[in-house]
């Protein structure tokens, strides 16, 4: 049943990365091999000039193992993975760097310190994460949010949420994005609380509260995905069969939707931490090369569209 696909890093997603400038991103704490491959990798594929920041003699063994001459790359020595994220951190908020990729460090230490007021890299938004999921053999992605921080969001939690991914979205150039609430039914039900917080998220949505979307729900997920299965239960909207963004009720749905594709459908799994001044690149142990590749192509036309936005003059 497990899927014997080759992973894809989606070619479309890399050459459009390759046409952006290099985004300097310092790597927290890389002094394991994955990690260290993965930077090495997105460096040699023109998308990111990094910093490695961690143990520097760790470093400098581990690069000599993947014969990887690290002279015209920055090192910054910390001694351990609590202050590469503080070091790391740091230098984004000075603005020589512009993403952030996590390299061997516990996922909570490295959030802590990006949520440090000192460090000034905290906005408006709350944290979430974005999963771009394209299976092998298309480009068609399908963002799923949030499946890694926000275990169980709140009405407000997810409208912050579903405005990262939209802006997520936008970055990726669709201007508007179809967000489909996810529940267990399409009908609004006391007994299943998600199907409420979909149906205010309607209504804020109506209010103007996200703007550039498209957004319905409650949507179980067969009606969200397939066109056939919302004609059939007599389901109408825009966003039925026609999604780009599912959000999910709470962390373990979008969990093991996001797992299921990957090892069910062969799936490549990338993604982004959104919400702070500068994307964070989150991968896993278990995350193979190309999923690796394509979160730091996202991070790329990501902070290409940051740089752009800023740029636009006021009229």
């Amino acid at each position: 049943m497990l899927s014997t696909k080759p992973k894809e890093c989606p070619a479309r997603l890399l050459a459009q990365a390759r046409q952006q400038p290099r985004v300097t991103t310092v790597v927290i704490n890389p002094v394991n091999e994955v990690s260290l491959a993965s930077a090495r990798m997105a460096s040699e594929q023109g998308l990111i000039e990094p910093i490695l920041v961690g143990d520097i003699e760790t470093m400098r063994r581990q690069a000599e193992a993947l014969d990887w001459p690290l002279e015209q790359v920055r090192l910054v020595h910390a001694a351990d993975e609590t202050e590469a994220a503080r070091l790391g951190v740091a230098l984004v908020s000075q603005g020589e760097a512009h993403s952030i990729m996590k390299g061997h460090v516990h996922t909570d230490i490295l959030l802590r310190a990006v949520l440090n007021k000192a460090a000034g890299l905290r906005t408006d938004s709350r944290l979430s994460h974005v999963f771009y999921m394209t299976v092998p053999g298309t480009d068609k992605a399908l963002c799923i949010t949030d499946a890694v921080i926000n275990v169980q969001p709140s009405v407000l939690d997810k409208l912050h949420i579903a405005r990262n991914a939209v802006g997520f979205m936008h970055a990726l150039g669709n201007h508007e994005p179809k967000v489909a609430l996810l529940s267990g039914t399409e009908e609004v039900s006391k007994s299943m609380p998600s199907s409420q917080d979909a149906a205010e998220l309607v209504k804020l949505a109506a209010m103007g509260a996200l703007p550039g979307a498209v957004v319905e729900g409650p949507l179980a997920f067969d009606n969200a995905v397939s066109p056939e299965a919302a004609a059939i239960k007599g389901i109408k909207g825009k966003v039925p069969g026609q999604v780009d963004i599912l959000l999910v009720p709470n962390l373990e749905s979008g969990n093991f939707l996001f797992k299921q594709m990957v090892y069910f459908m062969g799936a490549t799994a990338a993604g982004l931490v959104l919400g702070a001044r500068v994307p964070i690149i989150l991968t896993s142990r278990a995350d193979p090369p190309e999923a690796r590749l394509a979160s730091c192509a996202l991070a790329s036309l990501y902070c290409a569209h940051q740089t752009a936005t800023v740029m636009v003059p006021v009229s």
